[in-house]
């Protein structure tokens, strides 16, 4: 039987290795449903995970599919692991406070209690680092969720430090790993 991931896209540049990201999985046999914020679709568009995943791609809280029940409802029960790759200090905030007013938010709050849930966070690293986001990490993993990275190296803003998206064929090891 497939293991069914919800990938979470965020506004962030790291958004466009996403897509490689849900080729990986897919490749490893796993159903990948895309779900991406409004801000990602700014960086890429959906059309590629489309492509790549052969799903449909979730861009907005009220997207209809078929049958009666929501969409974010249907994929938040039916998820085994929820995959947010590149994770933004907004999301994780939202993650942390309980705020859900977008479908990967909604994913998030309504996610089936057997399902894990893996971060890779993607940001400058003053905002990596700031107390507020530490803070945030800190709620989350005392709630189960696991992070991979931020990665060091040079950052699209032109810093050199923490803050980039972990290398996606790690990413996707070790998705692949906790659905074991």
């Amino acid at each position: 039987m497939k293991k069914n991931i919800v990938l979470g896209v965020t506004g962030s540049i790291a958004a466009h290795k996403a897509a490689d990201l849900a080729s990986l999985l897919t490749k490893q046999k796993c159903q990948v449903r895309v779900v991406m914020t409004a801000d990602a679709q700014r960086f890429i568009t959906p059309l590629p995970f489309k492509v790549l995943t052969r799903q449909a791609v979730v861009t907005g809280l009220y997207d209809e599919e078929e049958g009666w029940q929501p969409a974010h409802i249907r994929l938040a029960d039916e998820a085994d692991l929820l995959l947010i790759a590149p994770a933004t200090a907004n999301v994780i905030a939202k993650l942390a406070h309980g705020m859900a007013d977008d479908a990967l938010t909604c994913i998030a709050l309504a996610l089936n209690p057997k399902a894990k849930i893996l971060i890779a966070p993607a940001m400058n690293g003053k905002m990596w680092l700031h107390p507020a986001t530490r803070e945030n990490v800190a709620a989350l993993k005392a709630r189960g969720a696991e992070f991979i990275g931020p990665d060091e190296g040079m950052l699209s803003c032109g810093y050199e430090g923490v803050g980039r998206l972990w290398p996606v064929e790690a990413i996707a090891e070790r998705a692949v790993k906790r659905l074991r």
